[in-house]
């Protein structure tokens, strides 16, 4: 994953009269502690803000991304942005509203923490008047006893209020119950805001609505342990326009890792978004302006075929994920699959992640002929039947049609030396892996 491409040439849409008129705007205002005191303090001088991340996996993910958009949107308002990367949160996780976490060992979760800070630095601006910070929280918790954070932090806090939060109230509701470890969570996490305000005069916590409790417990730990109002801002949690939990793709998270999600499938995926998301998509994960938006949002009315605005929602923030270069080979990669492009030119990666979603089948060398290709690749189902896909002109190897059925294809043609596509009619596709080139 490359660095959030220009970050100089980044802007907020200069439309709008302050910071917080446009994150309203882009529906990423869902819940606050005051709107308006909000608003002020954003409109005026420059404040310290922070959004936590606990590696609770090796990479982020798309619910992750709104967050490290959200946080350089304040960057270019000119406010002063701490990345929190959970080494303590991360060994214990926020309680999930179905099932106790499994705790993973010091080891990982450091080598983790590692991997997510590297991730956010690409989100954010480590130069400059406003440059960003990263901090870790291990760092102030691992030296506090039990007893001090006990008499500290623990004595500020009211099971009552503790209870009645979200998250534990559903999972005290289930079967599994929750553990006293994973009801600790929000009071690590507002010990967090209390020692970030004191040390940088941190006044603003961000977060996804669904971290409402938390992100609060930090704000009511300050007012009661330094006497100050700090602020909270939850963003809205992303459903697609028909229900269902955006980010998901067949059961598995989007992550912004490309050897866990390659830059292939992270394009298709926002390729594939519904006409009713687009444009609330591309208000939140985008930097595109108000007008470049809503002249795409007439594109979409007018002309859905035209699929304009779902083409530049995927190169956006795949460009911004992974960097305008490998979006762009990932569009070659998919013209070229239907014979758009030069297959030959897509270096492997590309290719394998372009194909990965294909039927396929690997082969031995002496297995190239056309109509075994076509059966073992599963694209006809009979060698009559590939014979009569090839006579009847319905055959491509690698976009080139194969007229002959007794056509043997020269190891010449492997791409890399071990793959065909494979393609019958305008549509179907698949791939073949040769165990070994022949000549």
């Amino acid at each position: 994953m490359s660095q959030l491409n220009d970050l100089e040439s980044q802007q907020n849409d200069p439309s709008f009269a302050n910071i917080w008129q446009e994150l309203n705007w882009r529906g990423l205002v869902h819940v606050s502690t005051d709107e308006v005191e909000l608003e002020k303090l954003l409109a005026g001088d420059p404040i310290t803000y922070y959004c936590g991340f606990d590696p609770t996996a090796p990479s982020l993910h798309l619910g992750n991304l709104v967050q490290l958009l959200l946080m350089r949107r304040l960057q270019l308002a000119g406010h002063k942005p701490l990345g929190l990367v959970g080494g303590s949160t991360g060994l214990i996780g926020d309680p999930r509203p179905t099932a106790e976490r499994t705790l993973n060992t010091k080891d990982t979760v450091s080598e983790w923490v590692g991997y997510l800070q590297a991730q956010v630095r690409r989100f954010l601006s480590f130069e400059g008047e406003n440059a960003a910070r990263m901090v870790n929280n291990l760092d102030w918790t691992a030296p506090l006893s039990a007893i001090d954070f006990l008499r500290e932090i623990g004595k500020h806090f009211r099971v009552g209020t503790m209870l009645r939060k979200d998250a534990v109230a559903s999972r005290l509701s289930s079967d599994e119950g929750i553990s006293y470890t994973e009801f600790s969570y929000q009071i690590l996490q507002g010990m967090d805001y209390l020692q970030l305000f004191r040390d940088y005069g941190c006044v603003l916590e961000t977060g996804g609505s669904d971290q409402w409790g938390n992100l609060t417990s930090g704000t009511e730990l300050i007012r009661k342990v330094e006497g100050k109002h700090v602020h909270a801002l939850g963003t809205p949690l992303i459903t697609n326009s028909d229900g269902t939990k955006f980010g998901k793709s067949e059961g598995n998270a989007i992550w912004l890792d490309p050897e866990m999600c390659s830059p292939y499938a992270f394009y298709q995926f926002w390729l594939n978004t519904a006409d009713a998301d687009v444009a609330a998509r591309l208000k939140v994960f985008t930097f595109l302006t108000r007008a470049e938006i809503e002249a795409l949002e007439v594109s979409i009315a007018e002309r859905p075929f035209a699929r304009e605005g779902q083409r530049r929602l995927a190169f956006e923030v795949t460009s911004l994920v992974h960097g305008v270069e490998a979006t762009e080979k990932v569009i070659a990669a998919s013209a070229a699959l239907f014979g758009g492009g030069d297959l030959a030119a897509l270096d492997e990666r590309t290719l394998t992640a372009a194909t990965a979603e294909l039927p396929s089948a690997r082969i031995d060398a002496d297995g190239l002929g056309i109509v075994d290709l076509l059966v073992a690749s599963g694209l006809s189902d009979s060698k009559s039947a590939a014979r009569r896909t090839v006579g009847e002109g319905g055959a491509y190897v690698n976009n080139t049609k194969v007229t002959d059925p007794d056509a043997v294809i020269p190891g010449s043609e492997l791409l890399h030396g071990r793959y065909l596509l494979l393609r019958r009619g305008k549509k179907n596709l698949a791939t073949v892996e040769v165990a070994a080139s022949s000549n």
